[in-house]
């Protein structure tokens, strides 16, 4: 993987992480609030351990394929993270919304 593609990577995963934690701090119930981030975390624990496997399994195919392979993986998981951190802010929304 390039540098870039892993620091687009770090910051969108960044990005994520930062308005997950924003969202631990809005003023909703607490316990909503956990409930609701807890689903969609182990959501995405999921699809990520998906790609982890993915890339495993990709370590026994030829160099060309592994590339392909490669910029596969890399596109789903900027895809998975960019819904991520839309799933994320569309919920403090939800909560911004609930408290007005």
């Amino acid at each position: 993987m390039s540098k870039s593609s892993n620091s687009l990577i770090a910051f969108l995963i960044g990005a994520g992480v930062g308005a997950a934690v924003g969202v631990l701090f809005a003023p909703d119930a607490g316990t909503n609030t956990r409930d609701r981030l807890s689903f969609k975390l182990s959501k995405y624990k999921k699809e990520l351990e998906e790609l982890i496997d993915d890339l495993v399994d990709g370590k026994e195919m030829h160099l060309n394929e592994a590339k392909t392979e490669g910029k596969r993986v890399i596109s789903e998981a900027k895809n998975k993270a960019e819904n991520l951190l839309s799933d994320v802010n569309k919920l403090i929304d939800q909560i911004n919304q609930g408290n007005n």
